[in-house]
């Protein structure tokens, strides 16, 4: 996104609103509809969900970490939040700004289940979206 908008979005000067606020909940409420939107996903019970940002000159990152007690892992649910969240910050940006993309959207952590815990080897430089799931 242009420097001008990640300044407007820190400096919550956009007409809709506080963007990060919204794409918050946005991504919370995601997580918690995964299983009606994806038509292979069962229904998970999610516990935590917790979505994070980083703004940087010319981009946002979108962090979500999921977390549950139920037989199986919420890969999806964090995946679901993520994309969500940054379609959220797209929405309410684009009439400022139409030169926005949201790429490498990607799960760096998991932990538990059947698999057990797995972590992403390598960082990938100038990531726009990440996901983290517990």
């Amino acid at each position: 996104m242009l420097a001008t908008t990640t300044a407007a979005v820190a400096q919550n000067a956009l007409n809709k609103g506080d963007v990060l606020a919204t794409a918050r909940v946005a991504g919370i409420q995601a997580a918690k509809q995964a299983s009606s939107l994806l038509p292979m996903s069962h229904p998970v019970l999610v516990g935590n969900v917790h979505v994070n940002f980083t703004i940087a000159d010319t981009h946002i990152d979108v962090e979500a970490s999921v977390d549950t007690v139920d037989r199986t892992g919420v890969e999806m649910e964090a995946l679901m939040a993520v994309t969500v969240a940054a379609l959220t910050i797209y929405d309410m940006c684009k009439s400022g700004d139409r030169t926005m993309t949201i790429e490498e959207v990607a799960i760096w952590e998991k932990s538990g289940g059947r698999s057990g815990t797995w972590r992403r080897e390598e960082a990938q430089s100038g990531s726009d979206e990440s996901t983290h799931e517990e």
